[in-house]
């Protein structure tokens, strides 16, 4: 590819043969050459949309298409099923990826290659074994052919648990066992390649949700997130200048940078802070505060003083830097501006909720500081959530002269929903959080199925119940991973968190955790609205 870029002057087309094709292949790179696209006939070779084109090319293609691969077992009737199982399972975890977050945390490239080796290897552990290798086999495709692409843990929590519907005996020996609550899809009966072949055609062509374990209401996230993502690519190629009599971008832009700054309060005085609320042995929770005021005292910093050397620079009293100008045009798009970003918390909302929430977030620890720590702390409103939960831990094991290694939390939801009368006697109530994929059932105090379009489920408060791990009881509850943003997924920071993921919190449920897993089940700290 380095020296692509030479091929269109050294191949002239007048002494070239009219026949003559140059046929190249390559990964997606920004390294190739402009010069062969702009002179070339563009291919693409990507997974088929939909669940049944999907199955139809895995079985069309090689190895599947081949009589002898086909017919090679000496267990025919397990080899079909288990091979039509695995070929679902592919398509499954490759269409999944269009419903975002709900699909994957970290959307994954996987393909034939992870599909062929494992056929060949489910073949040969057929063929060898006596009894049926499940377990081997489970191992191999979930955890080694497909989960080696996976490198988040609650990726693999799914990877395995959408295994499991196609890797089990019912999938052999009943013929009714369903993939999808609708019984639209299942194994085929034992039979020719053709009989296979046949069914997969006559599958719908659109699928709905229902086939990947999601419910209905992810077709609405999945054509959000499309629109979304429309509207992005049209904002790029708006012009930045106004015609006409209307207002012009620097008089927007001026506008809106003094409405936020009029907004804005002054920092937080550390000093009188550290007065107030002193470093105490029994009490963590001062320390947390402290710490945080600093974080949003350097978020606010930033945020006023590009404002005001913005609105500065446009009346040419400072020059205006690179920083400055994309300030400008992320304001003008209704975007937080990269160098806002660089030192704020995750957030995936536009200009004007961020703004209002930064406020909120302000508030909430002026309130704090003023009337003392809350009796329910909104733990949406932290900049670093982890160390308000260590804190929380901290109090409890300096109370009892307990090891922090040894305490874990229990949780309880409540029924009140915004306030309680007074603080608990151990751990903290906390609330601010948002249920994906599902809803809480008020009657049952339980995870319950979404209503029809509505994608979110504010909690109630939560008691963060402190304890020794070890003494906790086994109950039936959904392991719900709690994420700052609906992008879920984050990098490793230097602290050893995530950028993204929070906790684990423990929800009661009447179903078995696979249902929930299946559904993308999550809980959010902020709405991206």
């Amino acid at each position: 590819l380095s020296s692509g870029h030479a091929l269109p002057q050294v191949i002239i087309p007048e002494s070239t043969h009219k026949e003559f094709r140059l046929w190249l292949t390559s990964y997606p790179s920004e390294d190739f050459p402009v010069s062969i696209l702009q002179n070339g006939v563009k291919m693409t070779n990507e997974p088929p949309k939909g669940m049944r084109a999907n199955l139809l090319r895995s079985y069309l293609n090689d190895p599947i298409s081949d009589p002898n691969f086909f017919e090679g077992c000496n267990k025919p009737q397990p080899w079909r099923k288990l091979l039509f199982g695995l070929c679902f399972f592919h398509a499954m975890v490759q269409e999944r990826r269009k419903f975002g977050a709900l699909g994957w945390n970290i959307p994954y490239e996987f393909n034939e290659s992870d599909l062929r080796i494992s056929m060949k290897q489910q073949q040969m552990f057929l063929n060898e074994y006596e009894d049926l290798p499940l377990d081997a086999l489970t191992y191999l495709t979930g955890q080694c052919n497909y989960g080696g692409r996976v490198t988040d843990d609650w990726d693999r929590r799914l990877l395995v648990s959408l295994l499991s519907i196609f890797y089990c005996m019912k999938i052999i020996d009943d013929d009714s066992h369903k993939f999808s609550p609708s019984g639209d899809y299942y194994a085929p009966p034992h039979g020719e390649y053709q009989s296979y072949v046949d069914y997969i055609r006559s599958l719908p062509i659109t699928p709905h949700p229902e086939v990947f374990g999601l419910h209905e209401n992810a077709d609405i996230t999945k054509d959000n997130q499309e629109t979304q993502q429309l509207f992005d690519s049209i904002l790029l190629t708006l012009p930045r200048q106004t015609g006409g009599g209307g207002k012009s971008s620097q008089e927007i832009a001026d506008e809106l940078a003094t409405d936020i700054l009029s907004k804005l309060p002054a920092n937080f005085n550390l000093e009188k802070v550290m007065e107030q609320y002193p470093v105490l042995y029994k009490e963590s929770m001062n320390t947390v505060l402290r710490q945080e005021l600093i974080r949003f005292n350097r978020l606010t910093s930033v945020v006023r003083s590009t404002l005001q050397n913005m609105q500065k620079a446009m009346k040419g009293l400072v020059v205006m830097s690179s920083d400055l100008e994309d300030v400008f045009n992320s304001v003008m798009v209704g975007k937080v501006p990269a160098v806002w970003a660089a030192k704020s918390y995750p957030s995936l909302k536009p200009l004007g909720s961020y703004v209002n929430d930064l406020l909120a977030r302000l508030k909430f620890f002026q309130d704090w500081i003023h009337s003392g720590a809350p009796n329910v702390f909104w733990i949406s409103g932290f900049y670093f959530t982890q160390s308000f939960l260590t804190g929380v831990l901290q109090n409890y094991a300096r109370k009892y002269t307990i090891p922090i290694d040894h305490l874990g939390f229990e949780f309880e939801v409540l029924k009140e929903e915004n306030d309680m009368s007074s603080k608990p006697e151990d751990g903290a109530y906390i609330k601010g959080l948002f249920l994906e994929g599902a809803r809480w059932d008020r009657e049952k105090m339980v995870v319950g199925e979404s209503h029809p379009k509505m994608l979110y489920d504010a909690l109630p408060i939560i008691w963060l119940q402190p304890g020794e791990k070890d003494k906790f009881e086994q109950k039936a509850t959904y392991h719900t991973p709690v994420y700052k943003t609906s992008a879920r997924r984050g990098t490793l920071s230097t602290t050893g968190h995530s950028t993204n993921y929070v906790l684990m919190i423990e929800l009661s449920s009447d179903k078995p955790q696979s249902h929930w897993i299946n559904r993308g089940v999550a809980l959010l700290c902020q709405l991206d609205d």
